[in-house]
C-alpha cells in the first residue's frame, strides 16, 4: 500500500485482487464481451468498495465511525441491490433472448453461497447501540469469512456472460449490451442514487486501469456523469469520503 509520510495512504487493491476484463484480454468488441467487461467494471467497483472497508477500519478514529457504518451499510446495500436486479430483470431477460430457462441459475445458487456472511455483516454494523460500540477487529473477521465466496462469483459471473455466445445463431440472434442498457434503467431510484450509487460510480477507477481504456464508462452524458460523480457525493459527503476514488476516477488518499 502507497504510503506518504504527510497523510493517510492512498487507496490500494487489496485484500481482493481486481478482475480483468474480457474486452482487454482478448481485444474483442462483440456484444457478449462487452456486456461480460460492463459486468467486471461493476464487480471492481464491489472490490474496492470491500477493500476500502477493510482497509480503513482498523485506522479510524472512534469520530468517524458513524459515518464508516453509514458507508459500510451503503456497500452492503449496493450488492444487494446488484444482485437483486439481476434476478429480477437481468437474468430473465437473458434466458427470454437465449430461449434456456434457467440458464443463470447457477450464478443465482453462488448468491446464496455469502448471503449469510453479509447478513452477519449487516447485522452487525445495524445491531450497535451508539457508534462508539463499533469494533474493527469483529467487522474484519466478518469480511474475511466470505471475502473468497464473494470473489470467486465476482470473477466467475462475467464468464458466464460470455459463454451465452453459445447460445447465438443466425436464427436466434440476441444484443446483450442493449438487454444490459435496457434492464439496468429499471435499477435506479432517487432513493439509491443519493444513498447508494456513490459506491458505484466512485469506486470506478478508470484512469489507470487497463491503460484507461475505460476512461468513458458508463457511456452516458457529460453533464449526467458530473451530476452522478461531483454533485450526488455533496449529499452525505461525509460517508462518501470513505470512497476508493476521486470523481476524476483517480485512485485517492484513504480517509486514514
Amino acid at each position: 500500500m502507497a504510503v506518504n509520510n504527510n497523510g493517510p495512504p492512498i487507496y490500494a487493491d487489496t485484500p481482493l485482487q481486481l478482475l480483468s476484463t474480457p474486452a482487454f484480454q482478448t481485444g474483442k468488441k462483440d456484444s457478449f464481451t462487452m456486456a461480460a467487461s460492463h459486468m467486471t467494471l461493476s464487480h471492481n467497483t464491489l472490490i474496492r468498495g470491500y477493500n476500502s472497508i477493510y482497509q480503513q477500519a482498523p485506522r479510524l478514529s472512534p469520530s468517524d465511525y458513524s459515518d464508516f457504518i453509514g458507508y459500510c451499510l451503503a456497500w452492503h446495500r449496493c450488492i444487494e441491490q446488484h444482485h437483486t436486479h439481476e434476478e429480477v430483470h437481468y437474468f430473465p431477460a437473458i434466458e427470454k433472448a437465449t430461449g434456456q430457462k434457467g440458464v443463470m441459475d447457477g450464478e443465482t445458487k453462488e448468491h446464496a453461497s455469502f448471503h449469510a456472511g453479509l447478513k452477519s455483516f449487516k447485522d452487525y454494523l445495524t445491531s450497535l447501540s451508539t457508534p462508539k460500540d463499533f469494533n474493527p477487529s469483529h467487522l474484519l473477521s466478518t469480511m474475511s469469512s466470505f471475502s473468497r465466496s464473494l470473489r470467486s462469483h465476482l470473477a466467475s459471473e462475467p464468464q458466464a456472460i460470455l459463454a451465452l455466445s453459445r447460445f447465438a445463431s443466425p436464427e436466434r440472434q440476441f444484443d446483450l449490451t442493449a438487454i444490459e442498457r435496457e434492464e439496468g434503467k429499471k435499477a435506479v431510484s432517487l432513493n439509491f442514487a443519493f444513498n447508494v450509487l456513490p459506491i458505484f460510480m466512485n469506486n470506478m477507477e478508470t484512469v489507470e486501469f487497463e491503460e484507461g481504456m475505460w476512461r468513458n464508462h458508463p457511456e452516458i452524458p457529460r453533464l449526467v456523469r458530473w451530476i452522478m460523480k461531483v454533485v450526488i457525493p455533496l449529499w452525505n459527503w461525509k460517508m462518501w469520503r470513505f470512497l476508493a476514488c476521486d470523481a476524476q476516477g483517480r485512485r485517492k488518499r484513504l480517509v486514514a
